[in-house]
């Protein structure tokens, strides 16, 4: 049984769901509708956009674009206006800047 827990101990970070998420072409097929906004101040999040899938965070704002919705975790859709949006996010040039800036909005990456 002790095997069985230090294996699973381990484990457990790689078995955590990373933030993959999919652009997709209509709003009703996104799970959130998202905003780019033009200063950090009027952003929800700061998003660090990584190159790889094993590089994206756990809903700490290291995302990972994948190119089909079925390896995603999250459809997204890029709305034009900040009205239409659920979350504002705003992009950053460092993995080490990303992260919430409006808590209150993270079961929305859940």
């Amino acid at each position: 049984m002790q095997k069985f827990q230090i294996t699973l101990l381990f484990l457990l970070p790689f078995l955590v769901l990373s933030q993959k998420v999919c652009n997709v072409k209509y709003a009703n097929q996104a799970d959130v509708k998202i905003y780019v906004v033009e200063h950090l101040n009027q952003a929800d999040l700061k998003v660090y956009k990584v190159d790889y899938a094993n590089q994206a965070g756990n809903n700490n704002g290291k995302w990972f674009f994948t190119e089909y919705v079925n390896q995603a975790e999250k459809s997204i859709y890029f709305v034009d206006y900040p009205n239409q949006a659920d979350l504002k996010i705003y992009f950053v040039a460092y993995s080490n800047q990303a992260g919430w800036i409006n808590s209150s909005k993270k079961h929305l990456l859940y």
